[in-house]
């Protein structure tokens, strides 16, 4: 087995100040291993990068919702007042109340946003935490089926074990770790090679859920994320592509020809994750393709290091 690798440097003043490892797995078009640094092959857990995946679960389960609702199913919100409105519409259509959230109550993910709560004397709410999306609509996929949703967290119950076989069939191989994820909901494990092998499964469908959840995306980027991410500006650079980031710095992207890719960084700095991202899709040439905005692409993987509030150095690519 492959060990994770230096795959980023964190340069100050010129000086390699530190260095982040990890994995990261390039799918071919026709979905064959292209190329790979690191270990691509064991479990790992993607955290929200599953998220499109459990929302396919959700739709082949009778989820059904307009676009931009089914990318917030998908999303890890930054709490952006649409994200909110958007989040109390899929509640809604299941006639339920904000009290059925069983995610874990917190602040909005963006600055500005949680700045502004806080400001109005917002409090740590379920519905401001940005799982709260997909929450809503595993509990509006218990209402379709009339399962109940007191429990639709627990790991056996039919919504939770009907995502799980989705996920096992789109990944191409079986959970070998179910955990709990952060906001409190089950998290599959699946290997690198896995989870990109889903995302291309939803990036290359012509019909049925899986063009569903990937026009979902496509169309509404800034509900799958928000505003001011750099996943919504990734989205937006490379025309047809999808992508979902997750937590200690686990990313996913497909492209609509079929060539996906999957990353972790080892250590979880999320500074690495989007350099490492935009690198793999410049080695395969993305930037200069039809329809691509090279400039917004190459920004997406440019985090400066600062001294003094000024750019002193970087974050750059190192495999």
């Amino acid at each position: 087995m492959s060990e994770p690798v230096v795959v980023a440097e964190v340069v100050r003043n010129g000086f390699v100040e530190c260095r982040h490892r990890g994995s990261l797995v390039a799918l071919a078009a026709d979905g064959s291993p292209a190329w790979s640094v690191g270990d691509v092959s064991s479990p790992v857990l993607p955290r929200s990068s599953n998220k499109p995946l459990q929302a396919l679960g959700m739709v082949r389960l009778g989820l059904d919702l307009p676009p931009e609702l089914l990318a917030l199913a998908c999303a890890s919100h930054s709490g952006e007042p649409f994200h909110i409105e958007g989040v109390r519409r899929i509640l809604a259509v299941g006639g339920l109340e904000e009290s059925a959230l069983q995610n874990v109550p917190d602040y909005p993910l963006d600055d500005a946003a949680r700045e502004a709560a806080i400001r109005a004397g917002e409090q740590r709410r379920p519905v401001l935490m940005n799982c709260s999306g997909k929450h809503a609509a595993m509990l509006l996929t218990c209402v379709v089926n009339g399962w109940d949703t007191a429990t639709y967290l627990d790991p056996e119950h039919p919504l939770q074990r009907g995502i799980a076989e989705t996920f096992a069939e789109v990944t191409g191989e079986p959970v070998a770790v179910t955990a709990v994820d952060g906001c409190g909901a089950p998290l599959l494990s699946a290997s690198l090679t896995g989870l990109a092998r889903g995302f291309r499964a939803l990036a290359v469908a012509t019909e049925g859920p899986e063009q569903r959840i990937a026009d979902a995306i496509r169309s509404h980027p800034e509900y799958v994320s928000g505003t001011t991410r750099d996943e919504r500006r990734l989205l937006t650079a490379v025309p047809g592509a999808i992508g979902k980031a997750g937590a200690e710095a686990c990313y996913a992207v497909a492209l609509p020809d079929g060539r996906a890719y999957a990353l972790k960084i080892d250590d979880g700095g999320a500074r690495a994750r989007p350099v490492v991202m935009a690198e793999a899709l410049r080695r395969d040439g993305v930037p200069t393709e039809a329809g691509v905005d090279a400039a917004a692409l190459t920004d997406t993987g440019h985090v400066p290091v600062l001294g003094a509030g000024e750019p002193v150095g970087e974050v750059r690519s190192a495999f």
